[in-house]
């Protein structure tokens, strides 16, 4: 591209760069992980993330929740696959809440991060029960005072 500079007259050469989005950054694994783990945190029907003892053992001494509990990405050039580990709530219709962990996933890494995400698998590792024994007690509990009045 040549631009004239009209007070000497001259030609200025003017070099024209074309950057990709990325290009130079490298975001880890571990931070794609983490924005995948608040996305899939937000999601109704998800009781936890399923993570291996070892993660369970690190978080009970640190003190501090781990985000990319139960994540695991992989990351080659600009794009990104995600496996997603979950316990969902007892009671939840499960193709739909991994359904909208697929989609929030997605939609968080790719906003955030600029990265293509190709896969997101979802992992369905347990049901927690507690809740629903929780939900019963309560129950119980509105069913004696009705009667109690």
């Amino acid at each position: 591209m040549k631009e004239e500079n009209q007070e000497k007259g001259e030609i200025v050469e003017l070099e024209e760069e074309i950057k990709t989005e990325n290009e130079g950054i490298h975001i880890s694994n571990d931070v794609v992980a983490v924005i995948a783990g608040v996305a899939v945190s937000e999601v109704p029907g998800v009781a936890g993330m399923a993570g291996g003892f070892a993660g369970g053992i690190s978080e009970v001494f640190s003190g501090k929740k781990n985000l990319a509990k139960g994540i695991k990405v992989d990351v080659l050039e600009a794009q990104a696959k995600i496996d997603v580990n979950i316990i969902v709530e007892y009671g939840s219709r499960i193709p739909d809440v991994a359904f909208e962990i697929q989609n929030r996933v997605k939609k968080a890494v790719e906003s955030m991060t600029g990265l293509k995400v190709e896969e997101v698998n979802v992992h369905v590792q347990g049901v927690d029960t507690d809740s629903a024994k929780g939900d019963k007690n309560q129950e119980e509990v509105l069913e004696e005072t009705k009667k109690e009045d």
